[in-house]
């Protein structure tokens, strides 16, 4: 799956995962050493996360039904938890600086 913004269609992640079964939302991306520049999980439905067990910082973006980003959290440390984002559908974790270029506001698409 890919993840961009729409009003110019910045590429956010071109190999993104979903988080789809009980397993894969439970574990996230704690089996993970690393994310590579480009690679990003999406968890939906979710309004928040927690770093727990993981061995790298992340950053996370919380999108709304429409892919808007209501917040995004940059440089997650390991063992740390996200504020709790009422209105947000999903979240997308990326590795730290993935989202560098996004701001609350920012629409992005899926493809």
């Amino acid at each position: 799956m890919i993840f961009r913004r729409k009003s110019d269609g910045l590429v956010i992640a071109d190999r993104a995962e979903r988080a789809e079964t009980f397993k894969t939302r439970l574990l996230g991306l704690i089996p993970r050493k690393s994310l590579a520049p480009g690679e990003a999980l999406w968890l939906d439905p979710c309004t928040g996360i927690h770093t727990c067990f993981m061995g790298f910082p992340i950053d996370a973006v919380f999108l709304d039904r429409d892919l808007k980003v209501l917040r995004v959290e940059r440089n997650l440390r390991p063992w740390r938890f996200s504020v709790f984002v009422e209105d947000a559908r999903g979240v997308l974790e990326l590795p730290a600086g993935g989202a560098e270029k996004l701001a609350e506001g920012d629409a992005l698409e899926t493809a």
